[in-house]
């Protein structure tokens, strides 16, 4: 009973729908403002059929026009060519769709240069309709436009005798009005340039490769801004990984602060911008006219694309800090160079005029054979790096992978595999997301060898810092009084640890005075480590044989026959009595009373296995003042590269003459080098 009740319920209300439907029908139209639609303002795409002839067009020695423009010329015998795209077709280098083969798939493989296309259309457009013409979206590589015998315009510049063309991007042509309205008959033809190098791309490549549309003057105009639309979200991977790579680039360079002596730095951050290059130049090329196919395709393959495969193999033989095998970067740079050639012959590039193509299409076997000699090379260096690191080296494996499948996955088109995909109208392929995974990859690759590096840097430091306590220990207390003796010293080291040493030991029986003052030559730790052996040599010697000139006699046989280890030295001797001795090796003279002591000049230490030293006696009489110091003083440099000299030494020594007030007049003056002044003045006993 329920369910007859909701059954005729429902017949009820469709029944009082209908009526009032009918009902609103029949009323008449509410009077007011009428908007006027016209249909028809669209574009139709020329599929053809096109009349098709390779090589160029003979000129009319009347007026120079292109005979193969005119429209009374019969092309009946040229190939008749249909541009109608087969499903699903795309581009596998630019990822058009909507592609159809060239003319190299259709009985013309090998041939470049001009050839042309003529169409016939008769178009009805209401009058003073404006008509124009989208060029094709896909065409290899360059052309003019001609209606009726007129040029309306180019892609590429087509003044010289070899054009000037770019990667294909959009373009948009105005048609001429007709004289007379109604239905017309034009003539339209593409003269068609192509580039040698694009017979390498892909086999089936050769002029138009999609359809010119034509149609109403804004329809065109609409469909010119979503192709310019597409063309940028075609080459927004490329941007993005340019930025990418331009930034891992500026943070490789930035890392060599930290550690200078590591050179795969260096290598990562120049594998990183040749990469960024590389996505700019193709950019470049694909958005803009600033640089030609001519330009841009040695630039790519011959230039940039065998410095980025030789850099990564620097990067892997840089990682491990290899040193075996031997010839490995040379034979980098070999097959560096081998690749640039046989690129440049196989697209031929470079050499357009002198290879013909059959010969240049025979290295492409070549070309690919030395492209793949960089994985021997890099797995060479992974061996090494293993053998040498352990399983530390096998985390580099993983970026080593994502680079190849970076680098050698465009060559699948040999095989006619293509993998490309379009989230958001996004171009993506293999290569963007190998590339981003491995700039990543190495980032932390990066981050961890940087955190390696700051450790052994902290140790380092810890190093020079116990370098600097040994050195403080070794050294005499900056004021000594002693029987019959005042001594005041100073010492300023350049760096942490610095390669001046003096010492001064008193004689326990009777009373002498022996200092010794050297400067080891260099800086640093590697100064600091001479000095301890010096030092050491000195209070060893000294215990045996005081003499000036025996104790400089020990020092030269501990520095003789090693590496760079010279020092200047000189030995004082000064008795009881006031007598002293002066036993000097390449070092500054003394200053006695403001005057610099007249000695003979005599070779450093370490130079020659049996040095002959300077030698002088003189007295050293109550209230002298006797001053020893380092060549770090008349050596210190001023912004301007003004030396300190002897003149200031001089004048200093008049006013003043304290150690302290020496040395502190060199330092803020620019010191370049250690300071080291002893000043010793003889008092009564």
């Amino acid at each position: 009973m329920a369910q007859g009740y909701r059954f005729s319920l429902l017949l009820f209300l469709l029944a009082w729908f209908r009526a009032d439907a009918e009902a609103a029908q029949a009323a008449p139209a509410p009077a007011g403002p009428t908007e006027h639609i016209v249909l028809g303002v669209s574009t139709a795409p020329l599929y053809g059929p096109w009349k098709f002839q390779v090589g160029d067009s003979p000129v009319d020695p009347i007026n120079d026009a292109l005979l193969w423009s005119e429209p009374d010329f019969d092309d009946s015998k040229w190939e008749t060519v249909d541009l109608t795209p087969r499903d699903a077709s795309l581009d596998p280098v630019y990822g058009v769709s909507g592609m159809v083969p060239g003319w190299t798939d259709r009985g013309h493989a090998g041939h470049w240069g001009y050839a042309w296309y003529r169409i016939r259309v008769q178009v009805e457009a209401p009058p003073g309709e404006k008509l124009a013409i989208e060029g094709p979206p896909g065409v290899d590589d360059g052309y003019q436009v001609f209606q009726n015998g007129n040029l309306l315009g180019s892609f590429g510049g087509f003044s010289s005798s070899r054009p000037v063309v770019y990667n294909t991007q959009p373009m948009r042509f105005d048609l001429p009005q007709p004289a007379n309205a109604g239905a017309t008959t034009r003539v339209l033809a593409f003269r068609v340039w192509m580039e040698p190098s694009t017979l390498a791309n892909y086999p089936d490549v050769g002029g138009l490769r999609t359809a010119p549309l034509l149609g109403e003057a804004g329809a065109v105009a609409a469909n010119h801004r979503l192709r310019w639309l597409d063309a940028f979200r075609a080459v927004a991977d490329l941007l993005i990984s340019a930025a990418v790579f331009g930034l891992f680039a500026l943070v490789a360079f930035s890392l060599t602060i930290f550690d200078r002596s590591d050179r795969v730095y260096v290598w990562l951050g120049a594998a990183f911008l040749l990469m960024a290059m590389f996505d700019a130049v193709v950019v470049l090329l694909d958005i803009t006219r600033y640089m030609g196919i001519a330009t841009g395709d040695p630039l790519r393959f011959v230039a940039l694309r065998p410095l980025i495969y030789a850099a990564w193999v620097m990067v892997l033989w840089s990682w491990f800090r290899l040193h075996r095998p031997a010839w490995l970067p040379r034979a980098v740079a070999v097959v560096t160079l081998f690749y640039a050639l046989s690129t440049a012959l196989n697209r031929n590039l470079l050499v357009f005029t002198v290879v013909p193509y059959s010969v240049s299409a025979a290295f492409g076997n070549v070309h690919l054979a030395t492209k793949l000699l960089f994985l021997p090379l890099m797995l060479i260096c992974i061996a090494q790096g293993i053998r040498q690191e352990g399983v530390e080296a096998w985390s580099v494996l993983p970026a080593v992978v994502l680079w190849g499948v970076a680098q050698f996955g465009g060559d699948l088109s040999i095989l006619h595999i293509h993998l490309t995909w379009y989230p958001l109208g996004v171009q993506v392929t293999p290569r963007d997301i190998a590339n981003l995974m491995l700039a990543f990859v190495i980032a932390g690759l990066l981050l961890r060898r940087l955190l390696v590096t700051v450790r052994r840097q902290r140790l380092m430091e810890l190093d020079v810092k116990q370098a600097q306590e040994v050195q403080r220990v070794i050294l005499p207390e900056p004021i000594a009084t002693l029987p019959g003796l005042s001594i005041e010293s100073e010492y300023r080291p350049a760096r942490e640890v610095g390669g001046d040493f003096f010492q001064i030991l008193p004689h326990p029986s009777n009373g002498s005075m022996l200092i010794v003052a050297g400067d080891v030559a260099g800086k640093g730790l590697q100064a600091g480590m001479l000095v301890a052996l010096l030092v050491g040599a000195i209070r060893t010697s000294a215990q045996f044989d005081p003499d000036p000139l025996a104790v400089l006699n020990v020092l030269n046989q501990r520095l003789w026959g090693r590496s760079h280890a010279f020092a200047t030295c000189l030995a004082l001797r000064i008795a009881t009595d006031g007598e002293a001795t002066l036993a000097n090796a390449g070092h500054l003279p003394p200053y006695l009373n403001g005057q610099p002591m007249e000695i003979e000049g005599s070779l450093p230490l370490g130079m020659i296995e049996d040095a002959e030293c300077s030698v002088m006696h003189f007295r050293f009489v109550i209230g002298d003042r006797l001053l020893l110091m380092s060549d770090g003083i008349a050596e210190a440099t001023d912004v301007n590269g003004e030396l300190f000299g002897f003149e200031r030494i001089h004048d200093l020594l008049r006013e003043s003459g304290s150690a302290a007030a020496l040395a502190s007049a060199a330092q803020n003056f620019g010191q370049q080098d250690d300071i080291s002044v002893i000043a010793i003045t003889r008092t009564a006993a």
